[in-house]
């Protein structure tokens, strides 16, 4: 009822975009916002989280210019730090049919990505999200990126392969959805330390997710204002994240009432894994080895387990190398 209240005025996507501290990078954000075509209305709703930079001052910039299309909230104190849900005070006066993510550090390079999107979305009502590839791009330099695919062609993810693929499976900025499961989340959001994984994974939940093979969007790695940078920036904070992580599955696996226990459970186990090679734990890793989950990891996870195991110092070097060998390895 409330979608169908929100959408009289035949919007048909609101734009999420939380930004803080993102100067640097929030006009590439608003340009490929703004240079999208399409056959229908959408919404920019911009949410600035107080930021101490000139953020604020170059979103004033672009509403004055277009504010019809720009709707910014502009906080005072930060909201984050109070542990508010920024998702639901900036999608609590969406207009739009669909949600479209995209925060201040990242951008679209597709004019025409809403268009394929929402295009797939009408024809295909079962579909709960629809995301697509793009480049994963050093905040230092524009230069060096590589590819981030989710699969090697378009296709529709089970709830197994997006809860084994993580939170990195689908770039956060690609994802669409409708704005009727915006609403009644599970209680596993409250749990999750981030918000694109346990979201991806509701969605899979409520009908198919599916990916277009097309690289529509860049998302931005060593900002040092992102959420990913704050919350995963050195070992402590990592493990710590996976353990918050487990504990999401855990209740996933509740909600699910145990339906998928094995994806959840060698998830988890691949996550403790990939923790202690990082904490250099040689001695709990060989008893890892010996689950039997171990057994099911394919051999290209496999070998970046060794690569962290024995040769961790190649990690950061394959991130940055934009050869070919690499982006197979990492994407």
């Amino acid at each position: 009822m409330i979608e169908e209240e929100k959408c009289m005025n035949n919007m048909m996507v609101s734009i999420h975009c939380a930004t803080y501290n993102h100067e640097k990078y929030i006009a590439d954000a608003i340009e490929g916002f703004l240079k999208q075509k399409t056959n229908f209305k959408y919404e920019i709703l911009m949410h600035d989280d107080a930021s101490t930079d000139r953020t604020a001052d170059i979103i004033r910039e672009y509403e004055k210019r277009y504010p019809d299309l720009i709707k910014p909230i502009y906080q005072s104190v930060n909201q984050y730090s109070r542990g508010q849900s920024i998702s639901k005070l900036n999608l609590a006066r969406a207009q739009g049919k669909y949600i479209a993510l995209c925060e201040g550090d990242d951008y679209w390079i597709d004019p025409n990505k809403l268009q394929k999107q929402v295009d797939y979305m009408e024809a295909h009502p079962e579909c709960s999200l629809c995301v697509h590839g793009g480049y994963i791009e050093n905040a230092s330099d524009k230069n060096n990126r590589y590819k981030h695919r989710s699969s090697k062609k378009s296709k529709c993810f089970s709830v197994v392969e997006v809860i084994e693929g993580g939170g990195g499976l689908f770039l956060t900025n690609s994802m669409l959805y409708p704005l009727k499961y915006q609403e009644n989340r599970p209680e596993f959001f409250k749990l999750a330390p981030v918000g694109d994984y346990p979201l991806a994974i509701n969605l899979s939940l409520l009908g198919k997710v599916f990916y277009i093979d097309e690289p529509m969007s860049v998302y931005r790695v060593g900002v040092s204002s992102s959420w990913t940078n704050r919350s995963t920036s050195n070992v402590e904070k990592r493990v710590e994240h996976f353990r918050q992580i487990a504990e999401m599955l855990d209740e996933v696996n509740n909600y699910t009432n145990g339906h998928y226990q094995e994806a959840i459970n060698r998830t988890k186990y691949e996550n403790q894994l990939s923790v202690l090679l990082e904490q250099r734990k040689i001695r709990e890793v060989k008893f890892l080895k010996n689950n039997v989950y171990y057994k099911t990891i394919g051999y290209k996870k496999k070998f970046i387990f060794f690569l962290k195991q024995y040769f961790p110092s190649l990690i950061p070097l394959l991130k940055m190398t934009k050869r070919r060998y690499s982006k197979w390895i990492l994407r």
